[in-house]
């Protein structure tokens, strides 16, 4: 068996908390609209069970009461400088306290094509400059 490629990539994280909202609209949604709308690669959102903040008030699942603010991390990966660009429409969504990682990471793309950064309009040109 021979080893998939591998492309360089950059994840961006942002975790906010799940009231946070931006006209009237969830930031963690308004995030994924945008990155859709940017173009990116993809984006996937997970619901923390507990977690806290710089608020330092733990949110659980587990505390009714305070159920409604759990953790949210939205997380986004594609090619460095796409993921750059994007970080100006992330900025003014997490003025509030949100918080924004960036982790430099590699994808495993598979021999079809079916995972991984690659799109269809990419030249070879283009996917040699990820790696």
């Amino acid at each position: 068996m021979t080893a998939p490629d591998t492309e360089r990539a950059l994840r961006l994280t942002v975790l906010v908390g799940e009231s946070d909202g931006w006209h009237h609209r969830p930031v963690y949604t308004e995030i994924v609209h945008r990155a859709h709308r940017a173009g990116l690669a993809g984006a996937s959102v997970f619901r923390g069970i507990e977690g806290f903040g710089a608020g330092s008030m733990i949110h659980t699942q587990r505390l009714l009461s305070l159920s409604e603010d759990l953790p949210v991390a939205v997380v986004i990966v594609d090619a460095e400088e796409r993921i750059r660009a994007f970080l100006p429409l992330v900025e003014e969504l997490v003025t509030d306290g949100g918080l924004v990682v960036l982790d430099a990471c590699e994808v495993v793309r598979y021999a079809d094509g079916s995972n991984g950064v690659n799109r269809d309009d990419d030249t070879p040109d283009d996917q040699e400059q990820r790696r």
